[in-house]
């Protein structure tokens, strides 16, 4: 035992670290071989099982990945996209500009059940039927987040027809006549996925999400048109999070 730990535990801890401070301090480069488990176990004089856990976890986390047969490498390195935390410009249409390969798929929309906090964001009474509406944004061929959008069919009367078709929120409120759009307040957090989100962001448990949350607003009626959450996945990108 060592400060009340087991030694095992004390080393996983040690191998997990050494090889955060390798990443850190860039002496691994992405894409590297990590050494193998017989010659970390021999580095460090413990098992190997001790040496398989701490890669384990740090396989979880999103730092290396494994290859059947050929062993663990340092993940690439992050693509860096730019995310303006505003409602003025749609994600589509940021992408876009920004030059980065977007593809969108529509694939959820269904009515959900009363939720008195989310109702009153979008100014929906209980008796109304309010929707959510999802949507994968992929670049470059990888899941990048899961944009959900709830919208009401006080405010949109054709919303369970129309929604499993859309893609862009934005491009579906201009051809109802809406032009201009602002964020009332965007929220920023953190959470972890779960097991229908791992499938869909090709993620693992352990691999952070940052959760953006905000209301969009028609600037000439000032009136709430959704409520909206976007997951994005935290491993593959580094977010350019700098206001307009």
């Amino acid at each position: 035992m060592q400060g009340g730990l087991p030694i095992s535990v004390d080393m996983e801890t040690q191998i997990i670290d050494d090889v955060m401070q390798q990443i850190v301090s860039k002496t691994m480069k992405h894409g590297e071989k990590i050494p193998s488990e017989n010659e970390l176990a021999a580095k460090y004089k413990v098992p190997r099982m001790t040496v398989r856990n701490a890669l384990t976890k740090l396989e979880e986390r999103g730092y290396i990945y494994s290859i059947q047969g050929k062993g663990r490498y340092l993940k690439e390195a992050s693509t860096q996209i730019q995310l303006h935390l505003t409602g003025k410009t749609s994600f589509t249409d940021k992408m876009k500009e920004a030059g980065y390969d977007l593809k969108t798929e529509n694939i959820l929309c269904e009515m959900i059940a009363y939720n008195e906090q989310l109702f009153n964001k979008i100014n929906a009474n209980k008796e109304d039927s309010v929707y959510k509406i999802g949507r994968i944004r992929y670049i470059n061929g990888e899941p990048i987040a899961i944009h959900y959008s709830y919208v009401s069919d006080k405010m949109f009367g054709e919303i369970e027809k129309d929604g499993p078709k859309i893609k862009s929120m934005f491009a579906y409120y201009r051809k109802l006549g809406y032009k201009e759009f602002a964020s009332q307040k965007s929220l920023l957090s953190i959470t972890f996925p779960t097991s229908e989100e791992q499938q869909l962001l090709f993620c693992k448990s352990m691999i952070p999400l940052i959760v953006v949350e905000s209301e969009c607003i028609d600037v000439a009626s000032n009136e709430v048109l959704e409520h909206t959450k976007i997951l994005y996945r935290s491993d593959k990108f580094k977010y350019d999070i700098t206001m307009d």
